[in-house]
């Protein structure tokens, strides 16, 4: 797939391929933040709810996100900060034609929450959606409660679109999420300079 692999950085935040050797740090992260994680974990109707730890969950993963990069409907990150594996951004549902359009979701450690990391990571994924994959709609939806999750978004000027109602399966019950969205119109300068300048009038 166009703009697959690919490795992104700014500053300490970046963002590269899954690979096999991430199974021990990835699910010793899983587990750590199972509490933290376990509120916005989507699951199918019919399978237990919970966080998903371990080698084996890392390795049905990773299957998933390699095939879904063959078929050219995915871009499955791993988040590093200072070059450790600090969480995952995926880019999913691509869809090029008419639409050429995305969702991204995403998950961080909870001990490197309120430091930017994901904004980061999240901005040099929809630069790379835009000006690489060739994509012109990026949206996430998020729970109303997870408000970590929401910040993220509202950080980088996504706009908000409304209430999609029993959005996702979550916890055992279908829940109502909030769609955010970003198109290349909404972002001449690139995602990630419209980010370092909100960033540096909020210091200044």
């Amino acid at each position: 797939m166009q703009g697959w692999p690919a490795v992104l950085a700014d500053g300490p935040v970046g963002l590269r391929p899954l690979r096999m050797r991430d199974a021990p740090v990835w699910s010793e992260l899983r587990r750590r933040n199972a509490q933290w994680l376990a509120p916005w974990e989507a699951t199918p109707p019919g399978e237990p709810a919970g966080v998903r730890v371990g080698p084996a969950s890392f390795a049905a993963l990773l299957r998933v996100a390699r095939r879904e990069t063959r078929l050219g409907t995915a871009l499955p990150f791993a988040v590093t900060y200072r070059s450790a594996l600090a969480g995952q951004l995926t880019i999913g549902n691509i869809v090029h034609g008419s639409a050429c359009s995305a969702y991204a979701g995403y998950w961080l450690d909870g001990a490197l929450a309120g430091r930017g990391i994901m904004p980061t990571a999240l901005a040099l994924a929809v630069d790379h959606c835009f000006a690489t994959v060739g994509l012109h709609r990026v949206e996430a939806n998020v729970r109303p409660e997870n408000e970590a999750s929401r910040r993220v978004v509202e950080k980088l000027g996504f706009r908000a679109e409304g209430i999609r109602r029993r959005f996702l399966h979550i916890s055992g019950r279908w829940c109502d999420h909030v769609c955010y969205a970003a198109t290349v119109e909404d972002v001449p300068e690139g995602m990630v300079r419209r980010w370092h300048a909100r960033r540096s009038d909020t210091l200044a």
